[in-house]
């Protein structure tokens, strides 16, 4: 297991290394001169300079890479030129709210595939099976934000039970806020479950025509015993391998949603910081979140070993 562990950190690490490396480099190769593009064509040379030297586009590209690199790794994610706020302070008001609505969303996408895919394996060919594939098949092919306007027009502005929008911060309560967070929650978890219960159905019915599996039906073992004692947790990883792919697509892709309900959150940050060519911004919040996707990766690789006993003794 720790042989497995080290190989997986050293995984990370280069993960991390190589996209540093491209993300530097998207951003340097864009045409044209980086202050240029954030003050416009029409900007003064003297600004330009004085922007230039702030964002540290004088130095060379080595230097500046180091420079960023260790930034990030103290901490220090550069000043946001349009805010005039360091990059940090930014991310961490913003990820208070990105964060607990991918859990929230990631939570209610779990609760809601684990039962439909297990429910729709155990009884394959029958009319429920067909009738839950058929649902995720429509969940999948909606559009989350056209779902999110209909929850919208439903629910807040029709029946009033939720706001159309906005975020009342977690200063004026617990559940206020959760309770702003559950349209866009549902909104984002909707696609999710669909895609997961299909995973899932999928996972269980090719684990139950394994041998194992009809040894332990020969043995006197129930259809059902059968499934929730031995094949269920076998057929968590390719499950597991989904829920951590939907995790970082939640955290890093809920751009849309958060521009819909106007939540304050690191979806809405990027799109501004790409409006306002806030470069910096955009190059050290991608970073943050790649690391985030990465990191859930490495988690979820850490969960095949305790799901499966051949992965923590190599083989």
């Amino acid at each position: 297991m720790l042989r497995y562990t080290l190989t997986r950190l050293l995984s990370l690490a280069v993960s991390l290394a190589v996209a540093s490396v491209v993300i530097f480099m998207a951003v340097e190769i864009l045409p044209g001169d980086p202050a240029t593009l954030m003050l416009g064509v029409n900007a003064q040379e003297d600004t330009l300079a004085a922007l230039r030297e702030q964002l540290g586009l004088n130095g060379s590209l080595w230097s500046r890479y180091l420079s960023w690199v260790g930034g990030m790794l103290t901490g220090d994610f550069g000043t946001s030129y349009t805010y005039r706020t360091p990059v940090a302070e930014m991310v961490g008001e913003r990820l208070w709210i990105s964060l607990p609505l991918a859990i929230y969303a990631l939570t209610l996408s779990t609760l809601i595939a684990f039962p439909a895919g297990i429910w729709a394996a155990s009884k394959r060919g029958s009319a429920a099976d067909v009738g839950v594939m058929g649902v995720t098949q429509l969940g999948v092919a909606i559009p989350n934000f056209w779902f999110a306007m209909l929850m919208v027009v439903v629910f807040a502005i029709n029946l009033r039970w939720f706001s159309a929008g906005g975020f009342p911060g977690w200063d004026k309560g617990f559940w206020l806020s959760m309770k702003s967070l559950t349209l866009p929650a549902i909104a984002l978890a909707l696609p999710q479950a669909s895609i997961l219960a299909r995973v899932m159905r999928s996972s269980l019915l090719d684990t139950l025509s394994e041998d194992f599996v009809r040894t332990a039906r020969a043995k006197g073992l129930s259809k059902r015993q059968a499934l929730w004692r031995h094949a269920l947790r076998n057929a968590l990883i390719p499950v597991l391998t989904i829920i951590g792919l939907q995790f970082s697509f939640l955290l890093a892709g809920g751009i849309i949603i958060e521009n819909v309900f106007y939540l304050p959150g690191l979806g809405r940050m990027i799109f501004q910081a790409v409006s306002a060519r806030d470069l910096i911004v955009v190059e050290s919040v991608v970073m943050l979140l790649v690391f985030a996707v990465i990191a859930v990766n490495f988690l979820v690789e850490i969960s095949y070993a305790l799901v499966d006993p051949r992965l923590r003794h190599g083989r």
